[in-house]
């Protein structure tokens, strides 16, 4: 089993920045990429960046290509999402997910954290 723990999330004002991070233990030689997803009220789970868990060219949604970007403190064993230029559509609450051996499926969820962009 994956544990995921977020931190990082809070009130910005719409073109502030915040850095999300996303510390996985427990089974982590299973994991084959993070993701970081959001959900805003009333709207359906959204991908909004992945990386694989041993580095590789990340992957993003459209909404947030040149804004965001994800890297990992091996060091740390932690995934970092530093959001820029945030606007008042990234309010979401985010999350981080496993994606795992051998199903390579998202698989374990962090606990969520709360972004809020004020215009």
């Amino acid at each position: 089993q994956v544990q995921l723990v977020e931190s990082g999330g809070g009130l910005v004002q719409a073109g502030g920045s915040l850095r999300l991070s996303c510390a996985p233990t427990g089974r982590t030689f299973s994991i084959y990429a993070i993701g970081w997803f959001r959900q805003a009220p009333g709207k359906e789970r959204e991908l909004v960046a992945s990386i694989r868990w041993n580095g590789g060219v990340p992957n993003f949604a459209d909404s947030v290509k040149g804004r965001f970007t994800i890297s990992r403190d091996t060091a740390k064993n932690t995934i970092f999402l530093q959001m820029n230029s945030l606007k008042p559509e990234d309010t979401a609450v985010y999350y981080c997910a496993a994606n795992e051996a051998p199903n390579f499926q998202y698989k374990n969820w962090g606990q969520g954290t709360q972004v809020t962009v004020s215009s």
